[in-house]
């Protein structure tokens, strides 16, 4: 009985040891991986996948005949919340501001991390900012709002000089905040790739973008309208630090998307966790599916045909009638939360801004896109037309009228022009287990 039991211990320690590191026993069982198992991102809802009519449900009356209903297929991801607030879009501006300020003005080692290994040192020897040292240590101020003495006197030639100062304060020149970035064209790599002149470098985009929000669309887009106070107040008042950001062109929000990436990157990668998808303007089908929450053949996010529920309250953010802005509870934008959600959780899909897709615009883009995740895109450069540089616009705003609400009405903007009605939410693709699967 004893040799049988040390012949099963002997069983055991063959089998426990095949199950370890380098007991693969000449089996193919893959490459060593860290675990991965979906979470939805801070802000975001996820949305399930699914096939819907996309296409209008209600009368055209522009009579523009571009929305012929077609049956598509969308895989799950994850959405915004809400629209991008000005005190998100200022943590973006804050960290270019920081970036250039550290690079070009104070160059002191101490904003850098240090050569070595680990989360909180630099292994490649490359300059790289130590963001926890500057959120410790602020470089632009402190508590108090001043710069440190020894930042102040280097940070001067990041202020207004000259003429361009009033009343001789210390203002931040905003012409000077602009974000580089390269982005790998994947689509442009998958047309060239059996082209064996092309080069790797021939498919990567590289864009510098000014990254701070244009304050004067308040005046620009509406001729004799004192909205100066806007202006003045609006992206900088933190009264309105929840209201969502306006005044950004879609390169701008564009390149939001890329530094949230990079950002949401550089934490994985500090604390070895494994990265998430990149996060990127919807397209055009993923913003009407997650508006329609669900339903079907309905005309507003919340469902029915009429933009008021059965006690008379308007449901959005829009124009009322012939003109009457505040019936709705806002003369111009309103808190990014209000109102009630759609099925999916997502607020103010209709009205508050009207939001930029990644989609360029087409007429036709209905009768040749895929029905399987559909999409158009289109790069375009700066010596293209005026016509190719048209970006796919959702939602209607504050100023627009009911029926630029509609679930399936698409309009566009261009690419280089900041509206003080259009602003922008972000999604990111869905991988790994479905989270809800809780075996």
């Amino acid at each position: 009985m004893k040799q049988l039991y040390f012949l099963l211990g002997i069983l055991a320690v063959g089998v426990l040891s095949g199950c370890g590191k380098g007991g693969d026993r000449g089996e193919l069982t893959g490459v060593p991986q860290r675990s991965f198992r979906a979470e939805v991102p801070y802000g975001m809802v996820y949305i399930p996948g699914g096939s819907f009519l996309m296409g209008q449900t209600d009368q055209d009356v522009t009579f523009s005949q571009i929305a012929q209903t077609k049956q598509v297929t969308l895989a799950p991801f994850f959405m915004d919340q809400t629209e991008i607030s000005n005190s998100q879009y200022h943590q973006f501006v804050n960290w270019v501001r920081d970036s250039i300020a550290i690079t070009n003005y104070i160059n002191d080692d101490k904003y850098y991390l240090k050569p070595g290994k680990g989360a909180s040192v630099n292994p490649s020897g490359k300059k790289y900012i130590n963001w926890d040292y500057v959120k410790k240590y602020p470089v632009m101020s402190n508590k108090k709002g001043k710069a440190s003495a020894a930042n102040a006197a280097k940070l001067q030639g990041m202020y207004y000089q000259g003429d361009d100062r009033v009343f001789d304060r210390d203002e931040l020149d905003v012409r000077l905040l602009k974000y580089n970035y390269a982005l790998m064209v994947l689509r442009n790599a998958a047309e060239y790739h059996h082209d064996k002149s092309k080069k790797r470098s021939d498919f990567i985009l590289r864009d510098t973008v000014p990254v701070y929000p244009d304050t004067l669309v308040w005046l620009s887009d509406f001729s004799y309208a004192a909205n100066e106070p806007m202006t003045e107040a609006y992206f900088s008042h933190p009264a309105f630090r929840n209201y969502p950001v306006v005044g950004v062109t879609w390169r701008q929000a564009r390149a939001f998307t890329v530094w949230r990436t990079r950002y949401n990157e550089a934490y994985k990668d500090s604390r070895k966790l494994a990265h998430r998808a990149r996060y990127e303007l919807p397209n055009e089908a993923q913003f009407e599916y997650a508006s329609r929450g669900g339903r079907i053949g309905t005309d507003y996010p919340w469902g029915g045909p009429y933009a008021k529920n059965a006690k008379g309250c308007l449901l959005a953010n829009f124009k009322p009638g012939r003109g009457n802005y505040t019936d709705d509870g806002g003369a111009y934008t309103v808190n990014v939360k209000s109102y009630f959600p759609n099925d999916y959780g997502l607020y103010n899909m209709a009205g508050n801004v009207a939001e930029w897709t990644m989609s360029a615009f087409d007429e036709s883009a209905s009768t040749f896109v895929h029905d399987l995740a559909p999409t158009f895109n289109y790069e375009a450069k700066a010596s293209d037309p005026e016509v190719l540089k048209r970006k796919v616009v959702r939602g209607g705003s504050w100023k627009d009228i009911g029926y630029f609400l509609q679930n399936s009405t698409r309009t566009y903007e261009y690419q280089d022009t900041a509206k003080s009605y259009i602003g922008f939410r972000c999604v990111t693709s869905y991988l790994g287990r479905d989270i809800r699967d809780k075996r």
